[in-house]
């Protein structure tokens, strides 16, 4: 594994054919109506073409522009395909600090999301959503705030952010589900884990950083 830090990325692994990078809090993953170059994506194309202008990239997955954490690039299509058909089975964690505490030290959310015509967001509809579920383990807690560990089982959009704003313990720092406090001046969730087969070697590849130290701190 070749691990290394370019000017503007934090490069967690590299070959052929995948690049995986550590997103910073605060940056699409992709680019939008509004914002096509401050993006993940961009950075990750003009490091490829500076190391040769023949590259391309792929993009296998992303994560809320709030988010920090493991991203995923493919460096062909077909790589990007096998990536992606399999991501189901994939292992992929997340850290969240909510706010409150939770009774039981593990437990599943089962919810029905439907993002709604009139904004970009999901309400819990037990009756016209997608099946939503992700399981959790708590890690910390204290009077004000709990520390989870959450493994997602589907990958619907937004869904660790409403999951757990709709069991009463909205994320800190989530202005959009939660409560416009902003304690560490971002988003408490990190995508810190990824586990997955390389798709030439088909070696389990595990790919793990740390839970960001403004985390940590809410709890001293």
């Amino acid at each position: 594994m070749d691990k290394k830090k370019s000017k503007k990325l934090d490069i967690l692994y590299e070959d052929k054919y995948i690049l995986i990078v550590n997103k910073p809090h605060n940056l699409l993953t992709i680019s939008t109506e509004k914002e096509k170059y401050k993006t993940l994506f961009h950075l990750v194309f003009e490091y490829l073409k500076k190391k040769n202008k023949n590259n391309k990239v792929f993009i296998v997955h992303r994560l809320d522009k709030d988010t920090s954490g493991i991203v995923m690039f493919a460096k062909d299509e077909k790589t990007k395909l096998f990536l992606q058909d399999n991501w189901s089975k994939f292992k992929r964690n997340y850290v969240a600090v909510v706010y409150g505490r939770i009774n039981n030290k593990k437990g599943v959310l089962k919810n029905y999301l439907e993002e709604t015509k009139t904004h970009i967001t999901y309400i819990v509809n037990d009756s016209n959503g997608k099946l939503a579920v992700t399981e959790y383990e708590k890690i910390l807690e204290n009077s004000k705030y709990t520390m989870l560990s959450l493994n997602l089982l589907t990958g619907r959009k937004n869904q660790i952010r409403v999951q757990l704003a709709s069991m009463g313990n909205p994320i800190v720092g989530d202005k959009k589900y939660g409560i416009k406090k902003d304690p560490i001046r971002r988003m408490a969730l990190v995508a810190n884990t990824l586990e997955f087969i390389h798709p030439k070697t088909k070696e389990k590849i595990l790919i793990d950083i740390d839970i960001p130290s403004s985390f940590i701190r809410l709890f001293r």
